[in-house]
C-alpha cells in the first residue's frame, strides 16, 4: 500500500501520540486492573487522538491507513498498558472489519456517530435459525474484550446448510447493544483490565445484511467492497484479526525490558552483594528479548507489505504462505511470555512483588496466550504437514 506525503506525515503524527501516552496509561494500569475496565478517560484520549480511525473507511471519517500505522500504535501503547493496547487492538480493528458489510450496516453503525465502537467475540457458539429476510440468534460467548466501552458487538456462530451434507457457514453477526447483555464474569490472572466479560443473546433477530460470511472475508468478496475499495480492505481478514491479538505482546515485551532495565540499574543482591548489571544471566536475558522484539517487528512489517502488494495489484500470496504467516503470528505471545519469564528470573526476591510493573506484564503475556489465535500446537503443526504435502486444515487465515 502506497502511502503518499500527507498519510506518512499523519502515521507518524499518530504513533507520536500513542509513544507519548504510554507514560500515562502505565500510570493508569494499576487502576484500570483494579477495576477490570479501561478507564473512560483513556478512551476518550484514544477518540481524541484518532487511533480508532486508523483503519476505518474515509467515507465515515476514518483515515483508512495501513495496518502497520494501526500496529505501531498498538505496541506503543502497550508498553504503558498491555490491557489498553489489547482492547485498542480488538476494538480498533472491527472499524475494518465492519467497512466489509453491506453498506446498510455500516450506515447503522456510523449513520449518526461516526465514533461508535464494536466489540466482539467470534467463538461459533451461536444458535442460528435462517427466518425471512436474515436469522434468529441465541446463546451465550465468552471473551469479548472492551465489551463495557462499545454500542454494537460482532457476535461468531454458524449457519446450518441450506442441503443436507453440506458444511455449515460461518458468519460474524453485527448487533446493537439493545439485542444483548453483558456478563460479568471475568476474574482471570492477567489481562484483568480488558473487561473481557460474557455475552448472553435470547433470540434476537440480525437481518441478512448485518451477517459477513468468513468465506467473503478470506476471498476478498465481501459486499462492503463495492464501496470502500482500496487495497487495505481487500486484504485477507483473518490475517489482520490474528495480528490484533497478538501484537500487544510486542509493545508489553518491550515495555517489561524497560522496567527490568531500569530496575537493575541499581539492584544489588542482598544475598551475594552482587550487581544485576552485572550477572551474564540477566545481560542473555535482556539480549534475546530485544533481538527477539526486533525480529518479531520486522516480521510484521514485512508479512503486511506482502500483503499489501497484493491487494495492489501485485501477485497473490499463495494460502501455504498465509498459513506460514498465521504460524508466525501465533508464536508472538508464546516467544514474547518466554523472554518476559527470563527477565523475572532475574528481578530477584524483590522483583516478584505485584508493585513491580514487570509483574503485570508477565501476567498478561502470559494470559495471551491463551487466545486460540496465539495456540502454537495447533498452528505450528498445520504449517509443517502442508510443507510436507498434507493438506491445509485451517481456513482462517
Amino acid at each position: 500500500m502506497h502511502r503518499d506525503n500527507d498519510s506518512n506525515a499523519l502515521a507518524a503524527e499518530l504513533i507520536a501520540r500513542a509513544e507519548a501516552l504510554a507514560p500515562v496509561l502505565a500510570g493508569r494500569a494499576a487502576q484500570a486492573e483494579a477495576n477490570g475496565r479501561i478507564p473512560a478517560e483513556t478512551v476518550a484520549d484514544f477518540q481524541a487522538a484518532g487511533f480508532f480511525k486508523v483503519l476505518q473507511p474515509k467515507r465515515y471519517g476514518g483515515y483508512e491507513l495501513d495496518p502497520q500505522t494501526f500496529f505501531e500504535i498498538q505496541m506503543a501503547v502497550a508498553r504503558g498498558c498491555m490491557s489498553t493496547a489489547w482492547v485498542y487492538g480488538v476494538v480498533g480493528v472491527h472499524n475494518w472489519q465492519l467497512a466489509l458489510f453491506d453498506e446498510r450496516a455500516q450506515q447503522d453503525v456510523w449513520g449518526k456517530d461516526q465514533s461508535t465502537l464494536i466489540a466482539s467475540t467470534y467463538m461459533p457458539v451461536g444458535r442460528v435459525t435462517p427466518v425471512d429476510g436474515g436469522f434468529r440468534l441465541s446463546g451465550h460467548w465468552k471473551f469479548s474484550s472492551g465489551s463495557e466501552l462499545c454500542e454494537w458487538i460482532f457476535l461468531g456462530a454458524l449457519v446450518p446448510p441450506a442441503k443436507e451434507g453440506e458444511p455449515p457457514e460461518y458468519r460474524t453477526f453485527l448487533l446493537p447493544k439493545s439485542d444483548y447483555t453483558i456478563e460479568q464474569d471475568w476474574d482471570v490472572l492477567g489481562l484483568r483490565a480488558t473487561g473481557s466479560h460474557d455475552i448472553v443473546v435470547n433470540d434476537a433477530f440480525v437481518p441478512d445484511y448485518r451477517t459477513h460470511k468468513a468465506i467473503d472475508g478470506m476471498m476478498g468478496t465481501s459486499p462492503g467492497l463495492a464501496l470502500n475499495d482500496a487495497p487495505l480492505f481487500h486484504l485477507p481478514f483473518a490475517q489482520i484479526f490474528v495480528r490484533a491479538v497478538c501484537t500487544a505482546c510486542i509493545g508489553a515485551l518491550q515495555g517489561a525490558l524497560d522496567d527490568f532495565t531500569s530496575y537493575a540499574a541499581t539492584r544489588v543482591s542482598a544475598n551475594s552483594g552482587a550487581k544485576t548489571t552485572d550477572d551474564t544471566g540477566a545481560q542473555t536475558a535482556c539480549a534475546n528479548a530485544a533481538v527477539a522484539l526486533d525480529e518479531m517487528k520486522l516480521l510484521l512489517k514485512r508479512n503486511f507489505a506482502e500483503l499489501l502488494a497484493a491487494a495492489n495489484g501485485g501477485p497473490a500470496v499463495s494460502i501455504e504462505r498465509r498459513v506460514h504467516f498465521r504460524y508466525q503470528s501465533a508464536q508472538v505471545a508464546e516467544r514474547c511470555a518466554q523472554a518476559a519469564n527470563a527477565l523475572l528470573r532475574y528481578a530477584g526476591g524483590n522483583g516478584i512483588y505485584n508493585r513491580n510493573p514487570l509483574v503485570r506484564r508477565f501476567l498478561d503475556l502470559h494470559a495471551a496466550r491463551a487466545h486460540y489465535a496465539n495456540n502454537v500446537d495447533r498452528f505450528g503443526q498445520n504449517l509443517g504437514a502442508v510443507m510436507l504435502g498434507r493438506p491445509n486444515t485451517d481456513f482462517f487465515v
